[in-house]
């Protein structure tokens, strides 16, 4: 017998374990069976379960589980990423704490520091992923620097290499001057700041008196500049154009060049050209064959160089931007100083401020690689669900630049390349290969150097659904499972890694990576606020799971996982869905204790009961509709099509009508009632059993001698066509109306719930009458009647009426409420809403508001609106109909 209570954390606990121990979720089991695949996005190994891993894991269960369900053999494929400059800094900072830097142990040492500490913790996460349930085939588990893995990266960077599409360039780079790494366009974040916007005059060459007016926001860098640029059809330059200025400070003319980056109506129309130190100017200078003068080192101080004074030399950016602004003040060469709003770059994970440094890097030619990973999308091979995040790949990829893919980390993989004496580059996939080609190119053996730097993490995580299994081998698994079936990943990596994904996978396997890629939004705070440790508004799923239980987690993420919308989380919504649960384990108690129980052979299609009938009809309608929202990757029509079956049909409605079929009445209908209540929670079990899979899995085996089968490997309900019966359904769906109807008038109008009060049925036809007559004691009872009957001569004085289907109700209210008072209350309530709306419109009808205010904050403005104004229109109905009293 089950327990009064269900304890979550024990049956969480029992249920994971023994379906690792039976192998429940690993792949290959039905070799027979379609195949079904999902690469989980690997989690980085120096993280813990966020709510966006809850979320986004949840979503691949539920899509796994299923499919196990229908028969498919089915793999979810797991594992982890090395996440270079992440763990790199984790390490160095228990480093830092313990007195010693990176380079005091070198660069094996390092490393070596490194596994140590992967091995200690890194797999931290996984153990929480075991807690929400995730059901990956953890046999399969792998890790971006394991050594199958590696030796796909290796042959991915030599192949790329030798085809072109891999090459070493002088570019400019995101340099990054606290850790020392180049780092790509996307680790990038752009931050409004407020700065100044200097105009500095430079000296016109042999035209004594003569200035040329140039405004910037970096002075620090003019000293690597090689230019000043105007536009070609500003007529107040057009008679410099070609010839020199004199760079302030350095004393170096410099050519005036014409170029349409110039924009006559910013500043003053002419701009400063420092190619090695800004991303537009790189590509000027390239335009007009410019020198390149880079005038910062590795930290963002000036350099000791012959191009930058003595006096500036190792001055920090900003230290020197002062020395140089006084200096130019000094001189007279500073015309002005104004205030300015300005974007600036910012590492995201050190928080400094990212410089444009030009250095040798290796890059990826993503451009040729993109082009058919675009026709993949436009041809339909690929899917994006929502849709719409298609354009947005699409924008990104058809502007795609070269890939800088060198890190100057340690921690990561290392390029295969070598470098001879005269700087010759022999990329190749071993040390002894990279020498064998020295000697053929040298014609006698050679001292190499390797490079030192490290791949880019998203470099490897590309290669993830095909070098997990097996490649470049050719194995069983790579054959059966590739491509896979979906991905289920966020917006904010669709760049770094769905992109790069399918790049890789057209260019190396010739196919897709994956058919449908699904896109699910951001969990927000319940007020629709990023969540963020400086906000304090972080929710932490593992407490969640702790206090309310994992079901209860992954259904609350479920429920609110509507396409294209942001997931608005509040602790309130985890403790109801629990409450779902433990009704879910309430009705299950009392079928037990009924004697409801699994009778085998059972055919739902030969029920007579009309009760009875009408539940196996709204069963097979939830069934449909429930996979069909899996289908459509409608996570939350799923949930909320199971929610309100349970909680409604079956456990409010069902079993109050089959309460006096089960305690009494004839033996047929009992035994009847008893296997349909048995049958239909089996089907119910089933159904939410991808999205609650403990809770399900313990009410299963406790419902019946299952006979050593799991709920894991039981088949997902295909209830198919025929079982619904339109003659019940109307029948007892008009029931379930009058009762609603009836209760709902009662608390409009502030009718006490221990007042019994008759009802009566005005003009009601035949079929009314019977269904009156039929259920009278279900619905005096569960309405809280004190009678139901046919209106019998004039309408009593004081009655309030609603309209069903043949007939008009009648509910005499007037001696069981003080009708003045309810109007009193009904017109405060009322005054109340209508505030809130005028406020609400007022808000909503502000241009500034509207403008500044994020799209999230104006969308819950709006969802109040529409909530009040429904609220407004039943109290103003309820209003009305105490006032015809």
């Amino acid at each position: 017998m089950l327990d009064k209570t269900c304890s979550f954390p024990e049956i969480e606990a029992a249920w994971y374990g023994r379906w690792q121990s039976c192998g429940a979720f690993a792949a290959g089991r039905r070799p027979d069976a379609p195949a079904y695949a999902i690469v989980i996005p690997p989690p980085n190994v120096t993280g813990s379960l966020h709510m966006g891993h809850a979320l986004n894991n949840t979503l691949q269960d539920i899509l796994i589980r299923r499919a196990r369900m229908q028969g498919r053999d089915a793999l979810w494929q797991p594992g982890t990423d090395h996440a270079g400059i992440a763990t790199q800094m984790v390490v160095e900072r228990k480093l830092a704490a313990e007195g010693i830097g990176r380079h005091d142990l070198g660069r094996e040492r390092f490393i070596e520091r490194v596994w140590q500490w992967k091995a200690e913790s890194g797999g931290t996460i996984v153990g929480q992923l075991h807690r929400l349930g995730a059901s990956c085939d953890w046999s399969r588990e792998r890790f971006t620097m394991d050594d199958g893995l590696s030796a796909a990266v290796r042959k991915v960077f030599v192949d790329l290499h030798r085809q072109g599409l891999i090459y070493r360039d002088k570019r400019l780079v995101n340099w990054d001057p606290l850790l020392h790494t180049a780092i790509s366009d996307l680790e990038v974040e752009s931050r409004e700041v407020r700065g100044k916007l200097w105009t500095i005059r430079y000296p016109v060459e042999g035209e004594a008196g003569r200035f040329l007016a140039v405004a910037t926001t970096r002075p620090e860098t003019m000293l690597g500049d090689t230019a000043v640029a105007v536009h070609p059809d500003d007529p107040r330059y057009a008679d410099l154009v070609g010839k020199r200025c004199i760079l302030p400070l350095a004393d170096r003319p410099i050519p005036i060049v014409a170029d349409n980056h110039a924009d006559p109506e910013k500043g003053t129309g002419a701009v400063k050209i420092t190619p090695a130190h800004d991303f537009n100017d790189f590509e000027v200078g390239r335009r007009h064959g410019l020198a390149m003068i880079n005038v910062l080192d590795q930290n963002a101080a000036l350099l000791a160089s012959p191009e930058v004074p003595v006096r500036f030399h190792r001055l920090d950016r900003y230290e020197a931007r002062d020395a140089i602004v006084a200096e130019l003040e000094g001189l007279g060469l500073l015309q002005g100083i104004e205030d300015h709003t300005l974007m600036m770059p910012y590492g995201d994970r050190s928080g400094v401020v990212v410089e444009p440094w030009l250095m040798d890097q290796w890059f990826v030619d993503a451009a040729t690689l993109a082009q058919p990973a675009i026709s993949a999308v436009e041809e339909g091979r690929v899917r994006f669900v929502p849709e719409q995040w298609a354009k947005t790949y699409f924008e990104w990829m058809r502007n795609i630049q070269p890939w800088c893919v060198s890190r100057q980390i340690w921690w990561g993989h290392q390029i295969p390349a070598w470098y001879g004496p005269d700087g010759a580059i022999f990329v190749e996939m071993t040390e002894d290969e990279a020498h064998v080609a020295a000697t053929r190119h040298y014609g006698h053996p050679a001292e190499l150097r390797r490079d030192p730097d490290v791949l880019d993490t998203w470099f490897s995580s590309a290669l993830w659904p095909f070098s997990t299994l097996g490649w470049p081998e050719q194995t069983p698994e790579l054959a059966r499972y590739y491509p896979t079936d979906v991905l289920v990943t966020g917006f904010d990596i669709i760049f770094f890694w769905v992109a790069r994904m399918m790049m890789m996978g057209l260019h190396f396997m010739g196919d897709v990576p994956f058919r449908t890629v699904y896109v699910h939004a951001l969990v927000r705070d319940e007020k629709g606020q990023k969540m963020s440790k400086s906000k304090g508004n972080v929710i932490d799923p593992l407490q969640l799971i702790d206090a309310y239980g994992a079901d209860a987690l992954r259904f609350t993420l479920t429920a609110l996982a509507v396409q294209g919308r942001d997931v608005k989380l509040a602790e309130a919504r985890v403790a109801g869905y629990r409450n779902f649960a433990t009704k879910l384990w309430n009705a299950a108690r009392f079928c037990q204790m009924n004697g409801a129980a699994p009778v085998d052979g059972f055919d739902p299609a030969t029920c007579r009961e009309a009760v009875n009938r009408w539940l196996v009809g709204k069963l097979a309608e939830t069934g449909a509709r429930a996979g069909a929202a899996l289908d459509g990757y409608r996570f939350n029509d799923y949930a909320e099509t199971l929610y309100h079956f349970t909680w409604g049909t079956f456990c409010d409605w069902y079993l109050e009508f089959a309460k006096p079929m089960l305690t009494g009445g004839d033996a047929a209908a009992q035994g009847e009632t008893r296997a349909t209540a048995a049958w239909a929670l089996d089907h119910l079990l089933a159904l939410l059993h991808p999205v609650m899979p403990f809770v399900t899995e313990e009410l299963y085996q406790q419902m019946g001698d299952r006979g050593g089968r799991l709920l894991v490997d039981g088949p997902w309900p295909e209830l198919g066509v025929g079982l619904e019966d339109a003659v019940s359904a109307a029948e007892v769906d008009w029931v379930v109306r009058l009762i609603t109807q009836v209760r709902a008038l009662r608390s409009e109008l502030g009718v006490p719930p221990g007042a019994r009060v008759p009802l009566l049925l005005k003009d009601g036809d035949e079929a009314a009458l019977v269904r009156l007559d039929r259920y009278r004691e279900l619905i005096t009872t569960l309405a809280r009647l004190s009678s139901a009957e046919p209106l019998a001569g004039p309408e009593p004085k004081g009655a309030v009426q609603d309209v069903i289907e043949g007939a008009t109700l009648l509910l005499p209210i007037a001696d069981v409420i003080d009708i003045a008072a309810e109007q009193s209350r009904l017109t405060k309530e009322i005054g109340k809403l209508d505030v809130e709306i005028e406020r609400t419109d007022r808000k909503l009808a502000n241009a500034g508001f509207l403008a500044k205010a994020p799209p999230e904050v104006v969308e819950t403005e709006r969802e109040r609106r529409g909530e009040a104004l429904a609220a407004r229109a039943r109290l103003d109905a309820a209003l009305r109909r105490l006032a015809a009293l």
